[in-house]
């Protein structure tokens, strides 16, 4: 990133603290033997993949686990040495830059299998990979029912070992257990079907965040937590047991940019869907749906300003969102907004933001852009923008 004399005045800011304090939280709720994948894919659910990493990496993460190969690449580049898992696999063509840096892959496809046997081959070495089986969920997988086969296909691979077996939860966040019960007694039967082929696979996982929470039986040997990490809970878990008592991870702020008052009748915003009722001060933030404060948010939701609730008038636009502060005294030029975050008592959580659009936490921390700079801290050091 280019260095300025002063950059526009919006800006995350990412407590490293409250993720490492999460991770050990976590941590504790795991069955002694089991070993605790940081799922940081997707630049750590908008967070900072390479800094939360660092932190992670630094307390005892086990494994790191990635959606795609580039984002494993990443991680290396920054120095990361602890094993990392590639979720979602690798496309045709990767298996060279799997084997260069590193990285461990989840396979469901033969012709996968056969392209990193090919180029493990090529590099004299034996690579390891985790068998991806669909107990559920619909999504990536093997089949129960087609382990045997597809196993017995893998016996002509030479230069790869079927080192680890995986599943994912489809609704481990639902406090009805049935469906993940099933899930569980799947992957099992999976794992007991390798057994019997001669397979013996080190690793076994299945629990994600909301399995760590409401499944202890699914911990296996090895764990993934991503959205616990950052402190999302509310519409991750189920809501038995108690939930974890995590810390928000990131919160967003902007400040005011433009001030006026205007009279009772004035239109604001593009398509002039809000009107004022009454002589207002309106302020103007540089914050907007490119940067991810989504759009659905026109008049739908409040910051926080001087310590109370403003709410937002208008249509977010790309760049900038109007909030009406009349009932906000002394606002000045320049005051602080919050978006996302806490002051004085008033918290605006990432979960709330997602309620009151109809979606989840996970897209509205995903889906704050690049060009919002995310400022970290840990404990008492300075907050470095990075």
């Amino acid at each position: 990133m280019h260095q300025f004399h002063q950059q526009r005045p919006t800006w995350a800011e990412v407590s490293l603290a409250a993720v490492r304090h999460n991770f050990l939280t976590i941590k504790k709720h795991l069955n002694p033997d089991a070993r605790l994948m940081a799922v940081v894919k997707a630049d750590a659910y908008g967070h900072g993949a390479v800094e939360c990493s660092r932190v992670l990496e630094s307390i005892g993460a086990d494994w790191f686990g990635v959606a795609m190969i580039e984002e494993g690449a990443v991680l290396r580049e920054a120095g990361i040495t602890r094993p990392i898992f590639c979720l979602g696999g690798f496309w045709q063509g990767q298996a060279e830059d799997l084997i260069k840096y590193d990285l461990t892959t989840a396979i469901f496809r033969l012709d996968s299998a056969e392209e990193l046997n090919a180029r493990a081959r090529e590099a004299g070495r034996m690579i390891e990979f985790h068998l991806k089986v669909d107990t559920g969920m619909g999504r990536l997988g093997i089949p129960v029912a087609d382990v045997a086969e597809f196993a017995h296909s893998l016996k002509r691979f030479d230069r790869i070992k079927l080192d680890g077996v995986m599943t994912h939860f489809a609704e481990a966040d639902s406090d009805e257990t049935d469906y993940s019960e099933t899930q569980i007694e799947r992957f099992k039967e999976a794992v007991k079907i390798l057994r019997e082929l001669g397979f013996n696979p080190a690793w076994q996982h299945l629990a994600n965040s909301a399995g760590i929470h409401a499944h202890p039986q699914s911990h296996g040997n090895l764990a993934r937590a991503g959205a616990t990490l950052y402190g999302l809970e509310r519409d991750v878990l189920a809501s038995r047991p108690e939930p974890f008592g995590l810390r928000p991870v990131l919160s967003l702020h902007s400040r005011v940019s433009m001030l006026k008052t205007v009279p009772a009748g004035t239109p604001v915003g593009y398509g002039c869907t809000f009107r004022t009722t009454r002589e207002s001060r309106i302020a103007t933030i540089p914050i907007g749906y490119a940067d991810g404060f989504r759009r659905a948010h026109s008049n739908n939701g409040r910051v926080i300003v001087r310590g109370r609730f403003a709410p937002i008038v208008g249509r977010v636009s790309m760049d900038l969102t109007m909030i009406d502060v009349t009932d906000v005294p002394d606002v000045e030029l320049a005051d602080e907004v919050i978006l996302i975050g806490e002051e004085k008592g008033l918290r605006i959580a990432a979960e709330d933001l997602a309620e009151e659009i109809g979606t989840i936490s996970y897209e509205i921390v995903t889906g704050i852009s690049s060009r919002v700079p995310r400022v970290f801290s840990l404990d008492d050091d300075p907050a470095i923008m990075l």
